[in-house]
C-alpha cells in the first residue's frame, strides 16, 4: 500500500531512507507525508530503493513528463507564486520532468497547443489558473486533436476524436468551479497530488454551434438570461478582480430582466436517472455505450416556449465555495447529457428565494416556475419582436429593429457572440 501511493523516487543515505505518500485528511483535502526507514546495512539500505523504484516505474497511469501553462493574472494574480511554492516541490519530488510556460495574453495556451506544442513529448497538460485557464487548454486540445483527424468542429454531428492527453487543474482563479465540482476542494496541493498519483476524471463536453458554425465548447455551465447578464456586466468592470461579480449579480438581480424564446430539446435515455433523484455522480462506471451517441428521433424532441429570467444548462453540479451544492446537485459528470434549468419569469422575491437554495440544502427546483431535464441536445431561439418606427405607421414597414435586447449566453465564463444556438 505504502509503494502503491509513494510518490517520489527514494533517497538513500548510509543508514536510512524514506518515502513520501499521499495522506487524506479532512474535506477531501490531501497532503503530503513521509516514512523513514533505518537499517544498519547500506548495502540493504539501497536494495531497499532500487526495488521500490523499480515498481514505482510500473505505475504507468503516472505522468513523467508534464507541460505546465501559469496565469499570473486570473483571480488574485496568484497563479506564478501557487505553482512555485506549493505545486513545483511536489512534481520534483516525484522526479516529474516540468516544461513551464507562463501565458502572457488572453488565448496564448490556446494558441501555443494549436500550432506549436510538441505534445508526443507529454503525459499530460497542467493549467495553474481559474475556469478560463482551463477552457483555454480544454479548446487547444481539442482543436489540435480535430485538426490532426481532419474532423471538422463546424459540423454539429461530427463524431470528435477524444483528446489522449490528460488535463490537470490547479486552482487559482476566482472560484474555480471546475475544480471544486471535480475534486471537492480548491486546494492547489490537494490538486496536485492528484496529478502525481495519476487519477483520472472523464468529463462531459458539449459543443454550441450557431447555424452549423462552431462557437464554443463548454464543460461547466451554459448560461442565458441571469447568468449572461452577469458575466456581460462583470466584464465592464474588470479592474475590481473577483468582486466585479458581486456587483453585477446585485444590479442584474435589481434589474430583474427576463427573456422570450423557444427551447427544444432531446430528453436522455430512461435509464441515465433525472435531475431530481438525488442520487449521487458515479462518473467513473460510465460505459462506452453511454459515450456513443443515441438516435436522434425528430418525435423524440420536446418543445417549450415562454418568458424566462434564466436559462441554464450544467454538465456537472457547478458546485463552488459559495454554493457547495451548484446550480445541479446530482448531474452527473460523464454520462453524455448536461442538466437543462429552465426558470421562468418569476416575481423578484421568489428569484431571490430560488438562488437562495443554492446555498443551502433544500431542493432548488421545487418551485412552480423552475423545471429542469436531463437533455442529450437542445436548441434555443429567441422571440424577435419587430418594432415599426412611428414615422413608417402610414407605410409599409421598411425600418425595423429588435424592440427589446435578446441577452447573451454565458459559456463557462466567456459571451458568445449569438444567442440562437444549437448544444450537444
Amino acid at each position: 500500500c505504502l509503494i502503491r501511493w509513494s510518490m517520489g523516487m527514494i533517497k538513500a543515505s548510509f543508514v536510512s531512507d524514506f518515502f513520501s505518500y499521499v495522506r487524506r485528511t479532512q474535506q477531501h483535502q490531501w497532503r503530503c507525508s513521509e516514512v523513514t526507514f533505518h537499517c544498519d546495512n547500506q548495502a540493504l539500505c539501497e536494495e531497499w530503493v532500487q526495488v521500490t523504484n523499480e515498481q514505482l516505474s510500473l505505475l504507468t497511469n503516472r505522468p513523467k513528463s508534464l507541460l505546465v501553462y501559469i496565469n499570473p493574472f486570473g483571480g488574485k494574480r496568484r497563479g506564478k507564486r501557487i505553482y512555485e511554492q506549493k505545486v513545483a516541490p511536489i512534481f520534483r519530488l516525484a522526479g516529474i520532468a516540468t516544461t513551464v510556460i507562463v501565458t502572457e495574453r488572453a488565448n496564448h495556451a490556446e494558441d501555443h497547443l494549436k500550432t506549436e506544442a510538441n505534445l508526443d513529448k507529454y503525459d499530460g497538460v497542467v493549467c495553474v489558473g481559474g475556469d478560463g485557464m482551463f477552457s483555454e487548454v480544454l479548446h487547444g486540445l481539442v482543436a489540435r486533436t480535430q485538426n490532426d483527424h481532419g474532423v471538422d468542429q463546424n459540423q454539429p454531428d461530427a463524431e470528435l476524436v477524444p483528446c489522449s492527453l490528460r488535463i490537470g487543474i490547479i486552482p487559482a482563479g476566482s472560484t474555480d468551479c471546475i475544480c471544486f465540482a471535480t475534486v471537492g476542494t480548491n486546494d492547489p496541493v490537494t490538486s496536485a497530488l492528484h496529478i502525481v498519483v495519476g487519477d483520472s476524471q472523464p468529463m462531459d463536453v458539449c459543443s454550441v454551434h450557431h447555424n452549423d458554425v462552431f462557437l464554443r465548447y463548454s464543460v461547466s455551465l451554459l448560461g442565458y438570461g441571469f447568468y449572461g447578464d452577469v458575466l456581460s456586466d462583470s466584464e465592464r468592470n474588470r479592474w475590481l478582480g473577483p468582486a466585479r461579480y458581486d456587483l453585477a449579480g446585485v444590479k442584474t438581480f435589481l434589474s430583474h430582466n427576463y427573456y422570450e424564446g423557444t427551447v427544444t430539446f432531446l430528453p436522455a435515455e430512461d435509464d441515465v436517472g433525472n435531475p431530481r433523484d438525488k442520487l449521487q455522480c458515479r462518473s467513473s462506471d460510465v460505459s462506452e455505450e453511454k459515450e456513443k451517441p443515441g438516435k436522434d428521433d425528430s418525435s423524440d424532441w420536446n418543445e417549450i416556449h415562454g418568458k424566462f429570467i434564466a436559462i441554464n444548462a450544467a454538465n456537472m453540479s457547478c458546485a463552488c465555495p459559495r454554493s457547495p451544492k451548484g446550480l445541479s446537485p446530482f448531474a452527473h459528470l460523464a454520462d453524455g447529457n448536461a442538466d437543462l434549468i429552465l426558470v421562468r419569469n418569476c416575481s423578484r422575491l421568489d428569484f431571490f428565494k430560488h438562488l437562495l437554495r443554492h446555498t443551502n440544502k433544500d431542493d432548488q427546483f421545487d418551485h412552480p416556475f423552475v423545471e429542469v431535464h436531463r437533455v442529450r441536445k437542445f436548441r434555443f431561439e429567441p422571440e424577435r419582436h419587430i418594432l415599426v418606427s412611428l414615422e413608417d405607421l402610414s407605410e409599409p414597414a421598411t425600418k425595423t429593429g429588435y424592440s427589446t435586447p435578446l441577452g447573451s449566453w454565458s459559456c463557462d465564463g466567456e459571451i458568445l457572440p449569438e444567442v440562437a444556438i444549437q448544444v450537444r
